[in-house]
């Protein structure tokens, strides 16, 4: 009969080892927290106010130190003080991420037209700040949509704000429902926002949204780095070579 010797006992780690693998992983929470916290914070785009500036399936980076910290913003909404740490004057034309003045929590993004004091309106869906016209030019065709169908019933425009910043908006009539609206004065320390996509969004210009108090704003849209189909989820990577926007990754926001 032949003797069966159990296999010796695997030499366990020695605790300095198991506690230094314990500390690197606290070290890399704690640096994530503190990146996400005052420097970028990563965002997904779920709704086409902002067509076709940026697109559902968009994630992209925001700076968190752009305009300064507030409470609301900056830790994780638990954290409630008045005002601004560091602050620093949002510029008009910036794409902007803020929580909803409705219930300061859930997060919004706009293109900031309105600074405060300024008088915004809209008239047969031109745009006029402090009372004059905004110039705009229209496109020879909307732009595409990667992945996407070609929009046929809208119509693009490249709108100049004062200033100096160019962007693209996108109608898709001159007789909806935001087209005409009455004037908005900007109170002091708050914002009026506007989406790219003008007759398909909830901002400044409806009751829902209002105007947005400073200590309301997260932080500016700075780089798209990766970008699906609509309808596409992040997790679905074995479909990524197909639905992935590759031509949107790592592009600038403007």
């Amino acid at each position: 009969m032949t003797d069966v010797k159990s296999a010796p006992p695997e030499p366990k780690k020695p605790p300095q080892e198991e506690t230094g693998t314990l500390r690197t992983i606290i070290y890399a929470v704690l640096i994530a927290l503190v990146i996400r916290t005052f420097a970028f914070e990563p965002f997904n785009i779920p709704s086409s106010s902002m067509v076709p500036t940026l697109l559902i399936g968009d994630f992209l980076f925001v700076s968190k130190y752009s305009y300064g910290y507030s409470g609301r913003g900056t830790f994780f909404n638990l954290m409630r003080f008045p005002g601004r740490l560091l602050s620093k004057e949002p510029e008009r034309g910036d794409i902007v991420v803020f929580k909803w003045p409705r219930d300061n929590s859930t997060d919004y993004i706009k293109r900031l037209i309105g600074l405060p004091g300024d008088h915004i309106q809209m008239k047969d869906g031109i745009l006029y700040i402090n009372g004059a016209a905004v110039p705009r030019a229209r496109l020879a065709e909307p732009l595409p949509t990667p992945g996407e169908d070609e929009p046929s019933t809208v119509t693009d425009y490249m709108e100049n704000l004062p200033g100096g910043v160019d962007h693209v908006i996108r109608k898709r009539g001159e007789n909806e429902p935001l087209d005409n609206t009455q004037e908005f004065t900007v109170p002091v320390h708050h914002y009026f926002m506007m989406g790219d996509n003008r007759d398909n969004s909830q901002d400044s210009r409806t009751a829902n949204v209002g105007y947005v108090p400073e200590e309301n704003l997260v932080g500016k849209a700075r780089i798209i780095f990766f970008s699906l189909n609509e309808g596409t989820h992040f997790w679905e990577f074995w479909s990524w070579p197909w639905t992935v926007r590759w031509s949107r990754l790592f592009k600038v926001i403007g």
